[in-house]
């Protein structure tokens, strides 16, 4: 213990009861080697229990590399000392036994952390897929961030330094040879990447769905682009941005949406924003869609004189004709180009393009129906 005090820096900030463990590790080792040089062959496995001694938790206390500091100094100082405790004749003898008897515990100092990891692994893993689902079911609470910053969760990872966070749903991978060639699994891997695209990032495999939490990032769809090679084929839906783990209900709500109506856009771009999915996401039946829909496209072309409306339903019933609008309008075709103009300014949407124009063809189907007052919210 002196030699450990006088050789390991790291040592004497150890707490008494630490050190006090310790102690009883090499003291146990001392008494193994003891039975292990009467008789190897019965006591092979000797070398093994000399750490069944410390607690289980004391992997976390100290490190595989400060074990071995800890093996190495207690083998020199018996190294040292034998000399003076055997007849010269036994010493070599000993001595060598003490050089094959140090690399068995080394094995099982390794042994010994190779398995707490792997039992914090698969503890965290289920941890992991806990977080994520009281994120997909809406949840979360502050029991979940707290069990986030467990796993080293920090949600402002980002270079930015913000807290915004993101769900990304997609298929989980058939045959991840790549996984498998990694020695690795799927959540490794993307947690992984994340983390090299400057993200944290939270994963879970949800039966035929890899599900993806992203913190510290304004713009997941950037980071999603790194992270698709470890999703199967198929759509990637990126869910909007929210302020915190807490509000991620929301972005998974609608990333899950739009993963079940993507199919209805064979073209849509992979990874694609859930709200770009709003059409698609209206028509299999998504409330949320259809509001925000009618809130925010069909609501604000009804405030004024509803010009703008008129004017963009004109356009859609001509089959997107501006000069046939102009005449079912009685307007010049300029008017027609600066009121669309208009139109894609206050919702983001431009007639003129197609993709777009269906967007909004669906978003006044769905505020005629649902019949919002001008002006109104609907709920």
């Amino acid at each position: 213990m002196a030699a450990m005090d006088a050789k390991l820096p790291w040592f004497a900030t150890l707490s008494a009861q630490d050190r006090s463990w310790i102690g009883l590790v090499a003291q146990s080792g001392i008494s193994a080697f003891v039975e292990w040089f009467r008789d190897p062959e019965a006591h092979s496995s000797m070398p093994t229990r000399i750490f069944g001694s410390a607690p289980r938790e004391f992997t976390r206390v100290i490190s595989l590399h400060q074990t071995v500091d800890l093996v190495r100094t207690t083998i020199e100082t018996i190294e040292n000392t034998i000399g003076t405790l055997l007849p010269p004749d036994d010493v070599p003898i000993v001595h060598e036994a003490i050089q094959r008897y140090a690399r068995e515990v080394a094995f099982a100092a390794a042994t010994v952390y190779a398995q707490a990891a792997e039992m914090r692994g698969a503890w965290d893993a289920r941890l992991e897929a806990l977080l994520v689902d009281s994120v997909i079911r809406g949840e979360a609470d502050e029991s979940v961030r707290s069990r986030a910053s467990a796993l080293g969760w920090t949600g402002a990872a980002g270079t930015t330094g913000a807290a915004e966070v993101a769900v990304v749903v997609g298929r989980a991978p058939a045959e991840p040879a790549e996984v498998r060639n990694a020695g690795s699994n799927v959540a490794d891997l993307v947690r992984h990447a994340a983390r090299e695209a400057g993200a944290d990032a939270l994963c879970a495999i949800q039966g035929d769905r890899l599900v993806v939490v992203l913190g510290g990032t304004s713009e997941p769809v950037e980071i999603v682009q790194k992270l698709a090679p470890w999703f199967g084929p198929g759509p990637i839906v990126v869910g909007p941005v929210v302020k915190d783990l807490m509000s991620a209900v929301t972005s998974a709500r609608a990333a899950v949406a739009g993963l079940r109506a993507a199919v209805a856009w064979p073209g849509a771009p992979r990874p694609v924003p859930a709200d770009e999915l709003l059409p698609e996401r209206s028509l299999s039946g998504d409330g949320h869609a259809r509001r925000q829909l009618a809130n925010e496209v069909y609501g604000p072309l009804t405030m004024g004189d509803g010009v703008l409306l008129d004017t963009v339903s004109a356009y859609l019933d001509s089959g997107g004709s501006i000069e046939a609008t102009a005449r079912a309008m009685f307007i010049h075709a300029n008017t027609v180009r600066y009121r669309l103009k208009r139109v894609a300014d206050i919702t983001g949407y431009n007639p003129l393009n197609p993709r777009d124009s269906f967007t909004l063809r669906v978003a006044l189907a769905l505020g005629r129906l649902l019949n919002p007052e001008p002006g109104s919210t609907v709920l």
